[in-house]
């Protein structure tokens, strides 16, 4: 050992302080590194739907002579917050029933409970969700079982001898 040298005395020089000074930095922006890329994502998932607009497109769904009145159809259209890609995942269907001469209500085809897709009863006149017993009258209404609401609705209108209903993401509940 040299005389003068302090190494076993515990106090360090100016250079094992610079480099012990850079490894402090260089561990505290490497963590910070770390937490935003784990939190940078979460933070953007929990806000995007803030900022996303949800489209609202009308679509095609037939003539309206196609429709028999006080009957129900299934129709399939094009989701509206589809991706480009989606192909035939983007198709959704909804029950159209027609109630007037140019008047039809158009029906999600989920149910309100766990979103089990319900299906037309003719005979009854009666949605019916096979999953929990839901029961769902003409009008959309609940008539047994557990769903906590009616059937969601889409807006519908007949334009120049087309029915149309307004695709909207509709959420299940």
């Amino acid at each position: 050992m040299r005389p003068g040298s302090n190494a076993g005395d515990g106090v360090a020089g100016p250079r094992d302080s610079g480099r012990r000074r850079f490894l402090e930095v260089l561990a505290v922006l490497a963590g910070a590194t770390a937490a935003a890329i784990i939190t940078l994502p979460a933070i953007g998932f929990l806000v995007a739907p803030i900022f996303r607009s949800s489209p609202r497109r009308w679509r095609s769904v037939g003539l309206v002579d196609q429709f028999d009145l006080d009957s129900t159809a299934l129709v399939s259209f094009e989701d509206s917050s589809s991706e480009p890609w989606a192909g035939v995942t983007a198709k959704t269907g909804a029950w159209l029933r027609r109630v007037g001469d140019r008047e039809f209500i158009a029906f999600a085809i989920n149910c309100t409970h766990l979103g089990c897709p319900v299906r037309w009863e003719e005979g009854a006149k009666l949605f019916m969700c096979p999953c929990h017993g839901g029961v769902y009258r003409a009008d959309g209404s609940v008539a047994a079982g557990p769903p906590p609401e009616p059937l969601r609705r889409y807006p519908v209108r007949v334009r120049k001898g087309m029915v149309e209903i307004e695709s909207t993401p509709l959420p299940i509940t």
